[in-house]
Protein backbone atom coordinates (compact mmCIF):
# COMPACT_ATOMS: atom_id res chain seq x y z
CA UNK A 1 0.00 0.00 0.00
CA UNK A 2 1.23 3.49 -0.85
CA UNK A 3 2.47 5.46 2.15
CA UNK A 4 1.17 8.78 0.81
CA UNK A 5 -1.92 9.78 -1.12
CA UNK A 6 -4.55 12.54 -1.24
CA UNK A 7 -7.61 12.27 1.01
CA UNK A 8 -10.53 14.60 1.80
CA UNK A 9 -9.56 17.14 4.48
CA UNK A 10 -13.18 17.80 5.43
CA UNK A 11 -16.74 16.62 5.05
CA UNK A 12 -18.21 18.31 1.99
CA UNK A 13 -21.86 18.68 0.98
CA UNK A 14 -23.51 20.00 -2.16
CA UNK A 15 -27.16 20.03 -3.25
CA UNK A 16 -28.85 20.27 -6.63
CA UNK A 17 -32.31 19.80 -8.08
CA UNK A 18 -33.08 17.79 -11.20
CA UNK A 19 -36.70 17.66 -12.43
CA UNK A 20 -37.98 18.51 -8.94
CA UNK A 21 -35.93 15.73 -7.29
CA UNK A 22 -33.47 16.98 -4.64
CA UNK A 23 -30.03 15.37 -4.70
CA UNK A 24 -27.82 15.99 -1.65
CA UNK A 25 -24.25 14.68 -1.96
CA UNK A 26 -22.13 14.29 1.18
CA UNK A 27 -18.46 13.32 0.86
CA UNK A 28 -16.12 12.41 3.72
CA UNK A 29 -12.75 10.96 4.67
CA UNK A 30 -13.18 7.39 5.94
CA UNK A 31 -9.89 5.55 6.60
CA UNK A 32 -11.56 2.18 7.38
CA UNK A 33 -14.64 0.20 6.33
CA UNK A 34 -16.01 0.73 9.84
CA UNK A 35 -15.62 4.50 9.47
CA UNK A 36 -17.42 4.32 6.13
CA UNK A 37 -20.30 2.36 7.66
CA UNK A 38 -20.61 4.81 10.55
CA UNK A 39 -20.64 7.77 8.16
CA UNK A 40 -23.27 6.13 5.92
CA UNK A 41 -25.45 5.40 8.95
CA UNK A 42 -25.12 9.01 10.10
CA UNK A 43 -26.34 10.31 6.75
CA UNK A 44 -29.18 7.77 6.70
CA UNK A 45 -30.26 8.96 10.15
CA UNK A 46 -29.98 12.63 9.14
CA UNK A 47 -32.12 12.06 6.04
CA UNK A 48 -34.32 9.25 7.34
CA UNK A 49 -37.32 10.59 5.39
CA UNK A 50 -35.49 10.61 2.03
CA UNK A 51 -36.53 8.40 -0.89
CA UNK A 52 -33.01 6.96 -1.19
CA UNK A 53 -29.60 7.22 0.46
CA UNK A 54 -27.26 5.68 -2.13
CA UNK A 55 -23.58 5.29 -1.34
CA UNK A 56 -20.14 4.07 -2.31
CA UNK A 57 -16.80 3.95 -0.55
CA UNK A 58 -13.17 3.33 -1.49
CA UNK A 59 -10.71 2.49 1.28
CA UNK A 60 -7.00 2.60 0.43
CA UNK A 61 -4.93 4.47 -2.18
CA UNK A 62 -6.65 6.19 -5.12
CA UNK A 63 -7.90 3.87 -7.83
CA UNK A 64 -7.64 0.66 -5.79
CA UNK A 65 -10.64 -1.66 -5.82
CA UNK A 66 -9.72 -4.22 -3.18
CA UNK A 67 -11.69 -2.55 -0.39
CA UNK A 68 -14.81 -0.94 -1.83
CA UNK A 69 -18.56 -1.03 -1.33
CA UNK A 70 -21.70 0.42 -2.92
CA UNK A 71 -25.48 0.43 -2.71
CA UNK A 72 -28.33 1.54 -4.99
CA UNK A 73 -30.63 1.71 -1.92
CA UNK A 74 -33.74 0.86 -3.89
CA UNK A 75 -32.93 2.71 -7.11
CA UNK A 76 -32.87 0.55 -10.29
CA UNK A 77 -29.85 -1.76 -10.30
CA UNK A 78 -26.65 -0.10 -11.49
CA UNK A 79 -28.03 3.47 -11.57
CA UNK A 80 -26.54 4.80 -8.32
CA UNK A 81 -23.98 2.76 -6.36
CA UNK A 82 -21.91 1.70 -9.36
CA UNK A 83 -21.75 5.21 -10.91
CA UNK A 84 -20.77 6.64 -7.51
CA UNK A 85 -17.98 4.09 -7.13
CA UNK A 86 -16.76 4.69 -10.68
CA UNK A 87 -16.39 8.42 -9.99
CA UNK A 88 -14.60 7.77 -6.68
CA UNK A 89 -12.23 5.27 -8.35
CA UNK A 90 -11.15 7.91 -10.87
CA UNK A 91 -11.16 10.84 -8.42
CA UNK A 92 -7.50 10.67 -7.41
CA UNK A 93 -8.54 10.45 -3.74
CA UNK A 94 -8.28 7.55 -1.31
CA UNK A 95 -10.14 6.69 1.91
CA UNK A 96 -13.33 8.36 0.72
CA UNK A 97 -17.07 7.73 1.05
CA UNK A 98 -19.90 9.43 -0.84
CA UNK A 99 -23.58 9.30 0.07
CA UNK A 100 -26.12 10.80 -2.32
CA UNK A 101 -29.51 11.43 -0.78
CA UNK A 102 -32.54 11.75 -3.06
CA UNK A 103 -35.91 13.24 -2.34
CA UNK A 104 -38.11 12.10 -5.24
CA UNK A 105 -39.88 14.98 -6.94
CA UNK A 106 -42.50 13.04 -8.87
CA UNK A 107 -40.77 12.88 -12.27
CA UNK A 108 -38.89 9.73 -13.26
CA UNK A 109 -35.44 10.40 -14.67
CA UNK A 110 -34.89 7.11 -16.49
CA UNK A 111 -31.81 4.93 -16.09
CA UNK A 112 -29.45 7.29 -17.92
CA UNK A 113 -30.82 10.29 -16.06
CA UNK A 114 -30.26 8.60 -12.71
CA UNK A 115 -26.69 7.65 -13.59
CA UNK A 116 -25.96 11.25 -14.62
CA UNK A 117 -27.63 12.66 -11.51
CA UNK A 118 -25.81 10.44 -9.04
CA UNK A 119 -22.39 10.56 -10.69
CA UNK A 120 -22.71 14.30 -11.33
CA UNK A 121 -23.40 15.01 -7.67
CA UNK A 122 -20.21 13.27 -6.60
CA UNK A 123 -18.18 14.98 -9.34
CA UNK A 124 -19.37 18.39 -8.14
CA UNK A 125 -18.58 17.52 -4.52
CA UNK A 126 -15.09 16.38 -5.55
CA UNK A 127 -14.52 19.72 -7.29
CA UNK A 128 -15.43 21.55 -4.08
CA UNK A 129 -13.81 19.40 -1.37
CA UNK A 130 -10.56 20.51 0.27
CA UNK A 131 -7.87 17.81 0.26
CA UNK A 132 -4.89 16.89 2.37
CA UNK A 133 -2.32 14.09 2.31
CA UNK A 134 -2.42 10.80 4.15
CA UNK A 135 1.04 9.97 5.50
CA UNK A 136 1.85 6.62 7.11
CA UNK A 137 4.00 7.33 10.16
CA UNK A 138 6.06 4.88 12.21
CA UNK A 139 6.70 5.25 15.96
CA UNK A 140 10.42 5.71 16.60
CA UNK A 141 12.39 6.07 19.85
CA UNK A 142 15.58 8.14 19.65
CA UNK A 143 18.10 8.43 22.50
CA UNK A 144 20.38 11.44 22.10
CA UNK A 145 23.15 12.98 24.17
CA UNK A 146 22.65 16.56 25.38
CA UNK A 147 25.53 17.86 23.25
CA UNK A 148 23.81 16.77 20.02
CA UNK A 149 20.26 17.70 21.02
CA UNK A 150 19.97 21.12 19.34
CA UNK A 151 21.47 19.85 16.09
CA UNK A 152 19.17 16.83 16.27
CA UNK A 153 16.09 19.07 16.65
CA UNK A 154 17.10 21.13 13.61
CA UNK A 155 17.30 17.89 11.61
CA UNK A 156 13.69 16.86 12.25
CA UNK A 157 11.84 19.15 9.80
CA UNK A 158 14.00 17.88 6.92
CA UNK A 159 12.44 14.43 7.43
CA UNK A 160 8.91 15.60 8.40
CA UNK A 161 9.38 14.12 11.87
CA UNK A 162 6.83 14.89 14.59
CA UNK A 163 7.89 14.90 18.25
CA UNK A 164 5.35 13.01 20.37
CA UNK A 165 7.13 13.15 23.73
CA UNK A 166 10.53 13.91 25.25
CA UNK A 167 12.16 12.64 28.44
CA UNK A 168 15.21 14.42 29.85
CA UNK A 169 17.21 11.97 31.92
CA UNK A 170 20.86 10.90 31.72
CA UNK A 171 20.32 11.23 27.98
CA UNK A 172 17.35 12.66 26.10
CA UNK A 173 14.78 10.13 24.89
CA UNK A 174 12.47 11.35 22.14
CA UNK A 175 9.33 9.55 21.03
CA UNK A 176 8.87 10.41 17.36
CA UNK A 177 6.45 9.82 14.49
CA UNK A 178 8.41 9.42 11.26
CA UNK A 179 6.98 9.02 7.72
CA UNK A 180 7.53 5.41 6.68
CA UNK A 181 9.65 6.27 3.64
CA UNK A 182 11.87 8.55 5.75
CA UNK A 183 12.86 5.93 8.35
CA UNK A 184 16.08 4.75 6.66
CA UNK A 185 17.43 8.18 5.62
CA UNK A 186 16.50 9.63 9.02
CA UNK A 187 18.40 6.90 10.87
CA UNK A 188 21.40 7.48 8.63
CA UNK A 189 21.30 11.25 9.17
CA UNK A 190 21.10 10.87 12.95
CA UNK A 191 23.96 8.37 12.85
CA UNK A 192 26.09 10.79 10.84
CA UNK A 193 25.20 13.68 13.14
CA UNK A 194 26.13 11.83 16.34
CA UNK A 195 28.91 9.67 14.87
CA UNK A 196 26.89 6.58 15.70
CA UNK A 197 26.37 7.50 19.35
CA UNK A 198 22.58 7.98 19.16
CA UNK A 199 20.15 5.08 19.28
CA UNK A 200 17.20 5.19 16.86
CA UNK A 201 14.80 2.25 16.84
CA UNK A 202 11.26 1.56 15.68
CA UNK A 203 8.77 0.68 18.40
Amino acid sequence: MSNRYPIPAETCRIENEIKRSRFITTLAHTPTREDARVFIDQIRAEFADASHNCWAFLIGPPGTTGNVGMSDDGEPHGTAGRPLLTVLTHSGLGDVTAVVTRYFGGTKLGKGGLVRAYSGGVQHALEKVQCTERVTRIAVLATIGYAAYESFKRLLPDFEVRVVAEDFGTDITCELAVPAEQIAPFKQAVGNLTRGQAQVEEV
